[in-house]
């Protein structure tokens, strides 16, 4: 384990909420870890990310992925995200389409491979419209990057974990692999996420590594927590990691509380002593 906290533990970015790229070099800094899935909105949307790829490289960042949001997503309820999630909005599709396109020349400029999304709600059943509207629009990005040599990753969370692994033998990419995201399991209430690793795991690229506890109320959001205070169950994580031969990236992610850079450190630690 000691292994893999030094050579590929990383941090999502957007977990620090940099305004500039000199704000996220000095939280790096302060957590030490330089291995970042970077968020290609701030550099595609504000001017003061423009030079990103050479401060990055100046600062010895090692842009490891990359991610990508999608217009109008609303998080507030589990109703509401998987109305505006990922690219199933119709109203924001064609925008979405031009934003994508324009990340994947960013990711290429990045010397970066794989790029993650959420996808959006996939629909359990294949007969409903959404399911092929969906399939038809997620070929087409996969077709696009994988035109570029570019790999794409599914954010694990929406949907169960069947319903996942029938949509990527639907779409039948060489091109589209999986995020983990075990906490995500327990935050949308889909499942085991020791299990839907075990089902998902010939399409594993990579991980994040985020905890959580379960709602009380069926409907409603589960709790993010600290790594290692939650329900995610990590020596059978890393355990199952090992037994699927998973030799890939995992990536500290913290989207709740007001000490980001904190609450990462203590995830690394945790890391370290398990």
């Amino acid at each position: 384990m000691s292994n893999k906290t030094d050579s590929q533990i990383g941090v999502c970015s957007w977990s620090l909420q940099p305004q500039t790229p000199a704000d996220l070099f000095r939280d790096l800094d302060a957590i030490g870890l330089p291995n970042i899935i970077i968020a290609l909105d701030p550099i595609r949307e504000n001017p003061a990310w423009n030079n990103y790829a050479e401060a990055s490289r100046l600062a010895g960042i090692n842009n490891v992925s990359a991610m990508f949001g999608t217009i109008g997503e609303d998080y507030s309820t589990l109703d509401s995200i998987k109305r505006t999630g990922g690219v199933v909005p119709d109203s924001h599709w064609e925008a979405n389409w031009r934003n994508i396109q324009t990340n994947a020349t960013l990711a290429k400029s990045l010397d970066i491979r794989l790029v993650m999304f959420h996808a959006g709600f996939l629909p359990h059943d294949t007969s409903d419209p959404a399911f092929s509207k969906l399939l038809d629009r997620l070929t087409r990005i996969a077709d696009y990057y994988g035109e570029r040599d570019l790999e794409l990753a599914f954010e694990t969370g929406q949907e169960d974990a069947e319903t996942l692994k029938e949509f990527l033998i639907k779409l039948d990419r060489k091109n589209v692999f999986i995020n983990f995201d075990p906490a995500n399991l327990i935050l949308y209430d889909k499942g085991d996420p020791i299990a839907a690793l075990k089902t998902l795991a010939p399409w594993l690229r990579q991980t994040h590594i985020k905890d959580a506890t379960k709602t009380k109320i069926t409907g409603t959001w589960g709790e993010e927590v600290v790594v290692g205070t939650g329900e995610v169950d990590w020596k059978s994580f890393f355990q199952t990691l090992n037994a699927v031969n998973f030799d890939g990236w995992s990536f500290i992610e913290r989207e709740a509380g007001q000490q980001r850079v904190a609450d990462i450190r203590a995830a690394r630690q945790y890391l370290a002593n398990i």
